[in-house]
């Protein structure tokens, strides 16, 4: 072996070295945060899933429920809420790929025949305004809902409550201005039911879970042994929510392991998933200091831009997000509604792996 190959082995060596180092060294602080966090809030169970470069890492505290020593670990089963609409948004994505519709086409076409647009909303939503939050379409009043059955809200809600919210609409007030919505994504989910003459779960199930096997991702039934009791911002135990006919907006129950399966997948942009997620990774909303593209919030600075979206029900908070050009992707999980720790949790973590 002459000298300069010797040297180009001694060179790559070297260089995997250190980036196990720097690996193990953010994976030792991760688990510092979390372990130093649980110390302080000892109720409140986390499981956190890392991905970089293809190497998985993994770290989780606390119990299944606060009446048991039954550990959570990255197998243990979550609401992922919220961030059931980035699932959403790639399986519309995968049907523009699939050609069976387009972002920039109006919903009026794809819509269930319940509804009955009102002639000022005709021709003027597209699928990419519904995506990005900005329909300016009235939503489900959960207020309303969760003082009805706060264990259950979404019971309440049928295909005729979606029809009288959209049918009585005449106005779209703030259409083109970014406004949280919820009655957006299960359109959506509605939307992917009509072109593919299928159940929102059946599809689902079809072109995610069973092609990337994420055998812990539950859309229906989700009464498994390793389930994680939720507890609202009070600490009282809060039910898992059903779905129903809003599912598309929040319904997917899952653990870290199969959600850093379903990140490496989004980062691998050769992937039927990584093709659907770089559609999905496209500018739709650009104002006063907000991005978004098809349901992902966009955090840049200079050496930085990650793809984010949080979750929060009444029990549980949890956050996705990932970074394609330094291929990082982190997911985790609270068993208590709490945005707060959960941003904070975030932005220690993120301060790690960021790149400065």
């Amino acid at each position: 072996m002459n000298t300069t190959m010797k040297t180009l082995q001694l060179f790559i060596t070297l260089l995997l070295m250190a980036n196990f180092s720097f690996s193990q060294d953010v994976y030792r602080k991760i688990d510092s945060i979390l372990k130093d966090t649980h110390s302080k809030k000892p109720k409140i169970s986390f499981s956190v899933g890392f991905v970089r470069n293809n190497t998985e890492f993994y770290t989780s505290y606390g119990n299944l429920n606060r009446e048991n020593t039954i550990k959570v670990d990255k197998n243990s089963l979550f609401e992922i809420a919220s961030i059931t609409k980035i699932l959403t948004s790639n399986l519309i994505a995968n049907a523009v790929l699939e050609g069976k519709l387009n972002t920039n086409d109006f919903m009026d076409a794809y819509l269930p025949k319940a509804y009955k647009l009102h002639k000022n909303l005709q021709q003027k939503i597209k699928i990419s305004d519904l995506a990005s939050h900005q329909s300016g379409l009235p939503d489900i009043d959960f207020r309303a809902l969760i003082m009805v059955n706060s264990q259950q809200p979404i019971d309440a809600v049928n295909q005729q409550t979606l029809s009288e919210i959209i049918n009585n609409c005449s106005e779209l007030i703030d259409y083109g201005n970014y406004r949280y919505s919820t009655i957006g994504y299960v359109l959506l989910g509605q939307i992917l039911e009509t072109v593919y003459n299928k159940t929102y779960p059946e599809i689902l199930n079809e072109h995610l879970k069973q092609p990337l096997k994420l055998t812990s991702m539950y859309s229906t039934d989700f009464n498994v042994d390793n389930k994680v009791q939720g507890y609202n911002a009070e600490g009282g135990r809060q039910e898992l929510f059903n779905w129903n006919i809003t599912g598309a907006a929040g319904l997917v129950k899952s653990n870290t392991l199969d959600m850093v399966t379903y990140l490496k997948n989004v980062l691998n942009h050769n992937s039927s998933l990584g093709k659907a997620a770089l559609l999905c990774e496209k500018t739709q909303y650009n104002k006063d200091g907000r991005q978004l593209g098809l349901g992902l919030n966009i955090l840049k600075d200079e050496k930085n831009t990650v793809f984010l979206k949080t979750g929060d029900l009444l029990g549980q908070s949890s956050i996705m997000a990932y970074d394609r050009e330094h291929n990082w992707g982190i997911v985790f999980f609270l068993n208590q509604r709490n945005h707060q720790l959960r941003q904070e949790l975030f932005y220690n973590i993120f301060e790690i792996i960021k790149t400065k």
